[in-house]
């Protein structure tokens, strides 16, 4: 199945659309019964290489993380060692945002284990890190970034930095479409993104972290999904966001889905993505309330009881103690 989307993909980035007859388009549901929340987005039958609903695709807006795509596959282009470490210094620090990291100054990892932090846990420090330590350093990772784009045909993205954390970082559905494309190829890219958890040794301390994954889809088994790829984001300025290359139906989909509004309204977003295509029926918008739940309908915590004591969560076989001091962030 991978092959088979991985070969489609290749045909639209080139801009032309060739399918072999198993791929053939099948009939789409109507669109007009998809109803979602995300200001921009966008479902491309990636067997057939065909979009089956748009929201305003060609609009420029911010992105957020879902330019680690972008850094992970410059990182991987460039044939650095994935086993060579890689340091967190103070030119990682966040002065755009003033995000947290669990990566101290001075810890350090290897360079794949980097790109899976950064990938999965949408870790800040790791894909600045994989930038400072590209060769000519952040500048350089940034130029190679917009001239992958270029080559990929994303005429209205712009990169600014490796993280997503700046709001000049903005790009449209459409051209995301053929990021995650792009991206797809990528096996390493494939597997970092949908790795549920994962605990590293850093060093030179020793310590053990354990890191989620940022899509919940991702992490609930019991959720159904089968996801081949994924990447969120949030900053302020460009909301909630995630894209996704996953199996509905026995057929792989691309779904972009940018600018949701509440925290969880982008996992609503994706179900009722899911929900249309299997059944070509529309599920009701979210009420004024809504985005205080998740997309299984179970009431969120609070800010106040998310942090008011420890959480114990269990990453790989191994159970890890997460204290209220340093809150997992869904980007």
């Amino acid at each position: 199945m991978i092959r088979a989307f991985i070969f489609v993909f290749a045909a639209l980035l080139s801009g032309v659309v060739v399918a072999p007859a198993s791929a053939q388009p099948v009939a789409a549901p109507d669109p007009g019964k998809l109803k979602l929340a995300s200001a921009n987005a966008i479902i491309i039958d990636a067997a057939a290489g065909t979009p089956v609903y748009a929201k305003a695709a060609n609009e420029v807006t911010p992105i957020a993380s879902l330019t680690k795509l972008m850094t992970a596959m410059v990182t991987l282009d460039a044939g650095l060692p994935m086993d060579e470490p890689v340091a967190v210094d103070i030119g990682d620090l966040d002065y755009i945002k003033g995000t947290r990291s669990r990566l101290g100054m001075g810890v350090e990892l290897s360079r794949g284990e980097m790109l899976r932090l950064a990938l999965m846990a949408s870790e800040n420090r790791a894909s600045s890190s994989l930038a400072r330590h590209y060769p000519g350093g952040q500048a350089a990772f940034v130029a190679a970034m917009n001239r992958k784009a270029a080559a990929l045909g994303m005429t209205r993205t712009h990169f600014s930095d490796a993280t997503g954390l700046s709001a000049e970082n903005v790009s449209t559905a459409n051209d995301l479409a053929r990021m995650v494309a792009a991206a797809s190829q990528y096996p390493l890219i494939r597997e970092y993104s949908t790795t549920a958890s994962y605990y590293v040794e850093v060093q030179p301390s020793g310590r053990i972290l354990g890191f989620n994954n940022s899509n919940a889809l991702v992490r609930d088994e019991r959720a159904g999904w089968d996801i081949v790829l994924s990447k969120t984001g949030y900053i302020r300025e460009a909301g909630k966001c995630l894209v996704m290359l996953a199996n509905i139906g026995s057929r792989p989909f691309v779904i972009v889905l940018l600018d949701s509004l509440g925290q969880y309204t982008r996992l609503g977003d994706a179900q009722r993505v899911r929900h249309w295509l299997e059944t070509g029926e529309g599920l009701p918008l979210p009420g004024p309330k809504a985005s205080t739940r998740i997309a299984s309908g179970k009431a969120a915590p609070s800010a106040k009881k998310a942090t008011a004591s420890p959480r114990t969560r269990v990453v790989g076989s191994m159970p890890l103690r997460a204290t209220s001091g340093t809150p997992l962030r869904v980007r």
